[in-house]
């Protein structure tokens, strides 16, 4: 649910959408969805100062506020095999 938004937000955003990757791990009732973009795509995701970032979290924030849910965004850009 909180995976399917945070895809379809970030899908919007990126050059590369098909390189996409969300996990999400649940651990003691907290959520973690860690996200992983293309090198060339982190500056889309992070923005000026950290803004779109944040934007993103806020409103997986305040989805994930509606059930009481904990739920944190870790992006991890990928590794490219050479």
């Amino acid at each position: 649910m909180y995976k399917n938004l945070l895809e379809y937000i970030v899908k919007n955003l990126v050059a590369y959408p098909e390189k996409v990757e969300i996990t999400e791990v649940e651990n003691q009732g907290k959520i973690t969805l860690k996200l992983k973009v293309a090198k060339t795509d982190m500056g889309r995701i992070i923005g000026k100062e950290g803004r779109i970032i944040r934007s993103i979290r806020e409103i997986i924030y305040a989805y994930a506020g509606k059930e009481s849910k904990k739920v944190s965004v870790d992006v991890e850009e990928i590794k490219e095999n050479a």
